[in-house]
């Protein structure tokens, strides 16, 4: 073959990919993924300044752990070290090293971030929990001994002041604008690392947290580790859309799922306790659950929505307005109430003493509740649970197509549980064991017809059985000790 006719032959080919609209798809493609890549330069460089590192030390009274305390916290890098390589003994949790309690000092590592240039700064609750002395470190070396000014445990939010002037502060960011997938950029200090710059994006907002009831978490995938709690979270824009707070994990690291309280939750709780010292709530004294496709069907609710009341706290504000179990929340005060998890946080916004309007779905239909909003108390104590119901058991009915055998309280079971109507579950199987209920569970009342009847009698719950058809599920409304939920069944035939 000739070297004209070769390249006639495999040059030409060549020639025409190189004009073909694949090759120019693929040159785009390509220019456009490499000027989409962030850089984030120009904000760690404007915002880091007023990113600062939070050093702790906690006294703490116990047994002295040997030759010399322990002194470092779970979440402190060097906790690993000593608690495998020192002698047996000699510290870690639950050492036996010394003989006579002591005192000793915790030290610990956290971020936080300059939001006003006379020196307050913001972080986690968790960074200053019961610290003796906090120091805040500046980017410029400066170091500060800081005042606590407040700290609430409900949304993880601490106010520290230093005093100093002209610091550089950071910007506030639009939390309604923050968008899930575009970049966001953490500073802090993980494992006492200074102006650490880590980086990923939004990966959802509104997130509820189990025990985390005030807070519509912020999730990213942004590599979040000890000592980055209380740092700031921006956007591409550097502005502060959120602080670190925490992270889910198995193994204690950072596993690619990382929380942050958003900007404004944490200003209005900045707010007060820089005015207070104290975060103030409101409460309407429910306890609520979540609408399943299943309950909003048996309450004939056009779709799963709403907080659905469970039970309501005695002479509290929700029942002395008139609220009933089995209510389905859906507006507060104007709000709506998407889920059950939306209720807490738009209710603890509200100012005690405030009247407002509750919408609420009962008897297959929406109806206004006027409630006088209530206070939150500070401290966390809950009640104590109820005493086991010493009545004796007669003897099981047979059990339902709904794997369930029950028998009416005694008035002495009904007087220990403070309760005037409700069924002993004796006996579960099917449905009702696979609904995990319980023998000793007591059955409150059950949805018919889309209204809440309280049950009284082993015979009424027979007779309302009997209206629901064949294939049909039920709702009822069960207390185990102090806690009241709905539970869903589907009839299993005879029981077994």
């Amino acid at each position: 073959m000739s070297i004209k006719k070769f390249f006639a032959v495999f040059l030409l080919p060549l020639s025409l990919l190189a004009t073909s609209p694949l090759l120019s798809l693929a040159q785009t493609s390509g220019q456009v993924h490499g000027v989409g890549l962030p850089d984030f330069t120009e904000l760690v460089e404007k915002q880091g300044p007023a990113v600062v590192n939070i050093s702790t030390v906690q006294v703490i009274r116990g047994r002295a752990p040997g030759m010399f305390p322990f002194p470092f916290d779970e979440d402190d890098p060097m906790f690993d070290f000593f608690r495998r390589f020192a002698p047996p003994g000699h510290g870690g949790k639950g050492g036996k090293g010394g003989s006579a309690p002591r005192e000793f000092e915790s030290h610990s590592l956290g971020s936080g971030f300059i939001v006003s240039a006379d020196g307050y700064i913001l972080t986690n609750a968790h960074v200053i929990a019961d610290a003796s002395e906090v120091v805040v470190k500046l980017t410029d070396k400066r170091e500060f001994k800081a005042k606590i000014i407040g700290a609430d445990k409900r949304t993880d939010v601490g106010l520290l002041k230093i005093e100093a002037g002209n610091l550089p502060v950071v910007r506030l960011g639009n939390l309604e604008a923050l968008k899930v997938g575009e970049w966001v950029v953490a500073i802090g200090s993980p494992f006492g690392f200074d102006n650490s710059v880590t980086a990923g994006i939004v990966s959802a907002k509104g997130r509820s947290l189990p025990q985390e009831n005030y807070v519509p978490f912020i999730q990213t995938d942004v590599a979040i580790n000890p000592g980055n709690s209380g740092g700031p979270l921006f956007n591409m824009r550097g502005e502060v859309v959120g602080i670190n707070s925490q992270i889910y994990s198995r193994s204690g690291g950072f596993m690619g799922i990382s929380f942050s309280i958003p900007i404004d939750v944490a200003m209005e709780v900045q707010a007060q306790l820089k005015a207070h010292g104290k975060v103030s709530r409101g409460r309407i004294g429910v306890t609520i659950e979540e609408v399943t496709r299943d309950i909003a069907d048996s309450l004939k609710l056009p779709k799963p929505a709403g907080a659905l009341v469970s039970s309501l706290e005695r002479d509290g504000p929700a029942e002395k307005a008139g609220l009933a179990v089995g209510d389905v929340i859906l507006k507060f005060n104007g709000k709506e109430v998407t889920s059950s998890g939306d209720l807490p946080r738009i209710v603890g916004a509200s100012r005690p003493g405030t009247k407002v309007t509750l919408q609420v779905w009962r008897k297959s239909a929406t109806r206004d509740i006027s409630i006088t909003v209530g206070e939150m108390p500070n401290d966390d104590d809950e009640a104590p649970a109820a005493d086991e119901d010493k009545e004796s058991k007669s003897e099981a009915p047979q059990i339902n197509r709904f794997g369930l055998s029950v028998t009416e309280l005694s008035a002495n079971a009904r007087k220990e549980l403070k309760i005037g109507h409700g069924l002993r579950i004796v006996d579960v199987r099917g449905s009702a064991a696979r609904a995990n209920l319980q023998p000793g569970d007591v059955i409150l009342a059950l949805i018919s017809q889309g209204a809440t009847v309280e049950l009284k009698t082993v015979a009424q719950f027979n007779q309302l059985l009997a209206q629901v058809g064949k294939n049909a599920n039920i709702t009822l409304l069960i207390r185990r000790g102090d806690i009241q939920t709905f539970v869903t069944l589907k009839p299993t035939g005879n029981g077994k």
